[in-house]
């Protein structure tokens, strides 16, 4: 006789990172934090980077399933490249950020990876986009995410300014990040940037060790 077993239980994914866009005056800072885990539990990098290139002056942040977040900005990469050969000229952020809710949306089901696009283009600028889990867009100044994004909810809202110098918003972002990090057991690492505006793209690390402190850690 068969037997069924029903109370046996499936863990689900769980995962943690903290994950930072905001527009400044004349470009816009995403970064994120450094940390993957496996199962909550298990460190399995401390030095990850997040924020992908999908191409020239654009970039995404992911959150949730590292394996999938890959696979997803890997196509997304490919569908942009060809939309620019094709064009003959960089594809507009806001199109990067329809390729990756097209590509959510399409494997919803499958998918446990949220997104966020931050880039610069000539027709609308510096730029914000979110794709969350299921494929819904939003276009935002300032947008946070990751198990990390709960700690810093009221610190986000008190201190972003949308016309904020490129020096003020990565001191900004580096403050929100190091706060979530501080708190967030399963955000930590280095804090990973990257700056966008009109004259390119720079990259900034800020070190563990380097980062402000607000409390006793």
């Amino acid at each position: 006789m068969e037997k069924h077993y029903t109370d046996s239980k499936v863990k689900g994914v769980s995962t943690g990172t903290t994950i930072l866009a905001a527009i400044f005056d004349g470009g816009v800072v995403i970064g994120s934090d450094s940390r993957a885990s496996i199962g909550g539990d298990y460190v399995s990098s401390k030095t990850i980077n997040k924020v992908i290139q999908v191409h020239d002056r654009i970039f995404c942040c992911i959150a949730g399933s590292l394996a999938d977040a890959q696979a997803v900005t890997k196509a997304a990469k490919s569908h942009l490249s060809f939309h620019s050969v094709q064009m003959e000229s960089p594809p507009l952020v806001v199109a990067a950020a329809s390729v990756l809710k097209d590509l959510c949306y399409k494997n919803k089901e499958e998918l446990q990876a949220g997104f966020m696009t931050a880039g610069w283009d000539r027709k609308n600028g510096p730029q914000v986009y979110v794709v969350a889990l299921g494929g819904m867009l939003l276009n935002q100044q300032v947008t946070i995410g990751g198990s990390g994004s709960t700690y810093i909810y009221g610190y986000v809202d008190a201190k972003y300014k949308p016309n904020m110098t490129r020096e003020e918003c990565v001191q900004f972002a580096t403050n929100a990040l190091a706060l979530a990090m501080g708190r967030d057991n399963v955000s930590g690492g280095v804090v990973h940037l990257v700056v966008i505006t009109e004259k390119g793209v720079e990259h900034v690390v800020v070190p563990g060790d380097k980062l402000p402190q607000f409390h006793d850690e």
